[in-house]
């Protein structure tokens, strides 16, 4: 999930707080007249004012919190939420999507041989920055895919690279012939979001699939995706992550249990009406849904959250191929992990920043509003609130207050974690073996410790944006390659 560069002149200085939160919300003639001819979702005033928005989202979570210790009632409040958040992981636990959500998904090709001239064209897109160390390999995997050669091309959107990268791609496209390059300028703007908007009019594609560099898929994959777009309101499809060094460290076999945790909430959400989310890393659009939501939005510094929350506020669904995957690089070590959770944290919370009124407006729907509510809660307002509750819990010589819906949380994850380790392995091993259950069991155990490092991320980060007004500078994933 590579992130963008923040634009220079992303201004936090413009709206006082109160008109940031609620202009959009106010009955001003002048604003009813503007939002009648251009779509709420693209008001460039929606990604200013952050900073505030943030600044006052934490006074009132730390506030809370600390209120909550005072008062007599705190510890029944946290209970009731508690209930209301269990219920719904329990919803989300024993979901079992059922065959709408499993189309295509098979062990074997769901399109006879006949049937292949019938498949829609796809564009698959690549941004690709410094990536020498990658990109033959790559170049390789996705242009030798079992899909008619006449249907889908392969853009390798060269960002500026300094190193041998270009040099690679030339020689690559003398030898395959649905392989184009863009190369952009050294004044090019607008990080990975922008190279993908500037390469987006010259694809031919009904369906965009967009990899990172580092991205290694079977040949199979464009026939297994691809049928799932037969839904009509299916606006993206995000293809189970997959770590490709999984096997290398501590870290790397944390990343391995969170992204088989993720596959598994993001199936039975959507199960249950949720949303579905993409991940950068292995997501196809359609074309028209990518279109009615402008392309990707270079504002943010994590295109594929963004474009999520777009897809579903233009009423488009978001499905989650488990069995079809796409492995891709762990980070290595503890200061690239922070580096890139930190991205996906600051990201990840910005778009609730940005389009929190159309989220409480249910223009999701009220089920996947309500989804996207116990996910905030838990994925952002409970980190967010750790840090008081423990420091009153210590002050006040008590337990923290939030403890029962930060056990909940543990024990969702454990569950999730473990169902979706097990799956993987016993799709590995196509019959029961005790491995099958212990295995996986002793991974979630490691993998629930690593886990742990959210809490200081989301904490910390939800902190750091309500005091600096922007993020100055990314810190790009360097890809060492697995070798072949």
């Amino acid at each position: 999930m590579p992130a963008n560069s923040w634009p220079e002149n992303d201004s936090y200085n413009e709206l006082d707080p109160l008109n940031s939160l609620f202009s959009d919300l106010s009955g001003d003639d002048e604003l009813e007249i503007e939002e009648v001819e251009t779509d709420p979702v693209f008001l460039p005033s929606r990604f200013q004012g952050r900073r505030k928005k943030a600044a006052l989202v934490l006074t009132v979570v730390w506030s809370g919190t600390i209120a909550l210790h005072l008062v007599s009632w705190g510890s029944i409040f946290i209970l009731g939420l508690t209930t209301i958040l269990g219920i719904h992981a329990l919803r989300i636990v024993f979901a079992r999507p059922g065959k709408e959500h499993l189309v295509g998904e098979s062990n074997f090709f769901p399109y006879e041989e006949e049937m292949l001239g019938d498949l829609p064209k796809v564009s698959v897109l690549v941004a690709a920055k410094n990536e020498e160390a990658v990109i033959a390999n790559l170049v390789k995997n996705l242009c030798s895919l079992k899909y008619p050669q006449g249907n889908y091309e392969v853009w390798i959107i060269d960002d500026n690279s300094s190193d041998t990268t270009p040099q690679v791609l030339a020689q690559l496209t003398e030898k395959y012939n649905n392989l184009k390059v863009l190369r952009r300028s050294a004044e090019a703007s607008g990080g990975k979001s922008g190279a993908l908007n500037q390469v987006l009019p010259l694809t031919q594609g009904e369906i965009i699939a967009v990899f990172d560099a580092d991205a290694i898929v079977s040949p199979d994959l464009l026939l297994r995706v691809i049928p799932l777009f037969a839904k009509e309101k299916l606006g993206a499809v995000q293809v189970r992550k997959a770590i490709a060094n999984a096997k290398e460290n501590f870290w790397t076999k944390g990343q391995m249990a969170e992204m088989a945790v993720d596959a598994v909430f993001q199936k039975r959400r959507i199960a249950i009406g949720g949303i579905g989310e993409l991940r950068g890393n292995g997501q196809f659009v359609r074309r028209e849904a990518l279109e009615c939501c402008g392309g990707w939005n270079e504002e943010t510094i994590t295109d594929d959250l963004d474009l999520t929350f777009r897809l579903h506020l233009n009423d488009w669904d978001i499905d989650c191929a488990f069995n079809s995957a796409v492995e891709e690089e762990g980070v290595t070590n503890a200061i690239a992990l922070w580096h890139q959770r930190n991205r996906w944290a600051e990201g990840g919370y910005q778009r609730y920043l940005d389009y929190w009124d159309l989220i409480l407006r249910n223009r999701m729907g009220r089920s996947k509003t309500w989804d996207l509510l116990m996910f905030l809660l838990i994925m952002y307002i409970l980190p967010t609130a750790a840090l008081p509750d423990l420091l009153m819990a210590i002050a006040r010589h008590r337990p923290p207050i939030l403890s029962p819906v930060s056990g909940l949380t543990v024990t969702m994850s454990m569950a999730g974690m473990f169902a979706g380790l097990k799956r993987i392995r016993q799709d590995k091993e196509k019959k029961f073996r005790v491995s099958s259950y212990f295995v996986p069991l002793l991974q979630t155990l490691r993998g629930i410790i690593y886990m742990f490092h959210w809490f200081v991320v989301m904490s910390s980060t939800t902190a750091r944006i309500s005091v600096r007004p922007k993020r100055l500078k990314w810190v790009k994933t360097v890809h060492q390659g697995t070798g072949d």
